[in-house]
């Protein structure tokens, strides 16, 4: 699907990467230290507004007011949950779709969770984005803006975004390259400067993609959901399966580990007697033997259109501690924002139409 554009035919100026930023300017016949003010406005005063550019001549404010949008995303909804340590926010896109991120607090770590798509093609039965169907992709200054929200909203509360994993509405793989460009501008040394290493990457496994990534050697971290150990049941969950089973999925893998010489992550959703047996765990450690990898494993966020509900926290520790008995490092992680639908794709789900 193309991507949608608003009708003002404005350059959005979060698309843009730094030296496409400092082109268009050098063409304005400024000099070139004015794209760098531009972009340490955007992405370290996090301005958001021409006016705001007070390091700018006035005539330059005007132009950038004359040839670029500066936000394609306007909150909708925002939900914070119970313990006030989990806020999800519903995202209006300029043609009338939605998405959402959320922000997700610990101790030491401002964590989001943010979207690369509207929607998703992956068809994951259990996923609330899966339920609705692709829409389209988001752009990089799409993925980017999320962010810039939220570190509007921590710097309020004299604090920063530490952390991004990009497990949100979407297949972060199925759109690589704007995916891509807004972890560039989100790591760029004059902007945000957010390190490659704060980033995680969830994918269901499309295997070109992956190994596209361990080509590149990226330091952002990777991660698989992997869901189930025999192919049957991974195909009924994930239908991508059927076109990259596991045993490509886990080639795929070594190859990147031993590419990149970095630990890859599995997800694994605990569904009650579904995935979260013992005997699952065994075989799960069997797959993964001599694999450098860490799972991270947590009990299934209810959905609508699932019947499948979480495993139970005995169930959970049962699993891990399988296996950890067999030398694979294992975390079971805490459900956040349970009571405001924080599950990928739950809250957009009631904006966005359903596809058939």
């Amino acid at each position: 699907m193309t991507q949608v554009t608003p009708s003002s035919q404005k350059v959005f100026i979060l698309d843009l990467s730094f030296p496409e930023l400092e082109q268009i300017v050098q063409t304005w016949g400024e000099p070139a230290y004015r794209a760098e003010q531009i972009w340490r406005g955007l992405y370290q005063q996090l301005w958001n507004v021409p006016s705001h550019f007070s390091t700018l001549p006035k005539t330059l404010r005007q132009r950038l007011e004359e040839e670029f949008t500066f936000s394609h995303l306007t909150p909708m909804t925002s939900l914070r949950s119970s313990d006030g340590n989990t806020i999800k926010t519903l995202f209006r896109l300029p043609d009338d779709l939605a998405i959402e991120a959320v922000l997700m607090r610990y101790e030491r770590r401002n964590t989001l969770c943010i979207s690369t798509q509207v929607g998703c093609a992956m068809g994951c039965v259990f996923c609330a984005t899966g339920q609705m169907g692709f829409k389209r992709h988001l752009s990089p200054g799409e993925i980017v803006e999320q962010v810039l929200y939220y570190a509007r909203l921590l710097r309020q509360e004299g604090e920063e975004v530490t952390n991004i994993v990009v497990m949100g509405m979407g297949e972060p793989f199925h759109n690589y390259e704007a995916t891509m460009k807004a972890i560039d501008t989100l790591n760029h040394p004059l902007g945000m400067n957010l390190g490659a290493r704060r980033f995680t990457i969830s994918t269901v496994g499309l295997v070109p993609a992956i190994r596209r990534f361990a080509a590149e050697k990226r330091q952002v971290n990777l991660a698989i959901s992997l869901h189930a150990t025999r192919d049957d049941l991974r195909s009924s969950l994930l239908p991508i399966n059927r076109k990259y089973p596991i045993h490509e999925v886990l080639a795929a893998c070594r190859d990147y580990v031993a590419q990149t010489g970095r630990r890859i992550t599995f997800e694994w959703a605990l569904i009650q007697g579904v995935n979260d047996s013992v005997e699952t765990a065994r075989e799960l450690a069997a797959l993964l033997k001599g694999l450098l990898c860490h799972v991270n494993v947590i009990p299934l966020n209810p959905t609508r259109r699932y019947s499948g509900t979480g495993s139970t926290r005995e169930r959970a520790n049962a699993f891990k501690a399988e296996l950890e008995r067999h030398g694979i490092p294992c975390t079971v992680r805490i459900r956040r924002g349970i009571d405001i639908q924080a599950g990928c794709g739950q809250l957009a789900t009631l904006h966005n139409p359903q596809s058939q």
